[in-house]
């Protein structure tokens, strides 16, 4: 299939599993993940109605990103974990960072889009699964509660909500739990009406339980295989 057609199966599933929850899919933001993927695809996808675009590497995106220019209506976030050395490019090159996991690297970013004199949209990295392996902050943890308190100090940041990838298992009724567990701490901080956190964006699912993701209150799913296909093994 081509990219055109994947983007429109993937948007019909999404509406259907939007209609299960029972929910608006307008309210649901259809990101296509970028990574390994070359520019002529990426504006593939934006050609087929995408707008919103996923990137891992602030190097790689730094690439492509002079020949994606003139898709003026895209935006391009940063999905991957971020070292605050990079902070200052990877400012410069997205209006989106949704990837947070400390008060250094919050500090940097702030420090990097004031200078470049632009606000930057933040979500709040969560791991949910508490896994060695990744990056994110634990949802009851202090760090969060550090991040939290200190968005009124940041202010060339603008607090949007949290983003998960939750430990991977073929059949997506195992993400389940985590997502659900997500929804609850999104509400939950939502509920306190926190200064400076606007909290109207929780990023979860991705190419094989999005679905899910959805059901359980996803407003962003991140797709990457299912519109681009398999990822081509990039060397180092």
């Amino acid at each position: 299939m081509s990219i055109a057609e994947n983007v429109a199966d993937i948007t019909k599933r999404v509406d259907l599993s939007a209609q299960r929850s029972p929910r608006n899919p307008q309210e649901i933001t259809l990101m296509a993940v970028a990574k390994t993927v070359s520019a002529d695809r990426i504006r593939e996808a934006y050609d087929a109605g995408i707008r919103v675009f996923g990137e891992n590497r602030v190097q790689e995106f730094a690439s492509k990103a002079d020949a994606l220019r003139n898709l003026a209506e895209a935006e391009w976030h940063l999905i991957g974990h971020l070292q605050s050395n990079k902070s200052a490019k990877a400012t410069e090159l997205f209006g989106h960072v949704d990837s947070l996991d400390s008060i250094r690297l919050a500090e940097k970013l702030n420090s990097a889009a004031s200078q470049f004199g632009k606000q930057l949209s933040i979500l709040i990295e969560i791991n949910i699964g508490s896994e060695q392996a990744k990056s994110g902050v634990a949802p009851d943890s202090p760090e969060l509660e550090s991040l939290l308190g200190i968005a009124p100090e940041l202010s060339s940041l603008e607090f949007r909500g949290l983003m998960t990838v939750p430990p991977y298992n073929e059949d997506p009724e195992q993400s389940r739990p985590y997502f659900r567990r997500m929804r609850a701490l999104f509400e939950q901080i939502r509920s306190r009406n926190l200064q400076a956190i606007r909290m109207d964006v929780l990023s979860m699912g991705m190419s094989h339980d999005f679905e899910v993701a959805i059901e359980e209150g996803s407003t962003c799913v991140r797709i990457g295989t299912a519109i681009f296909g398999e990822r081509v093994p990039q060397a180092g």
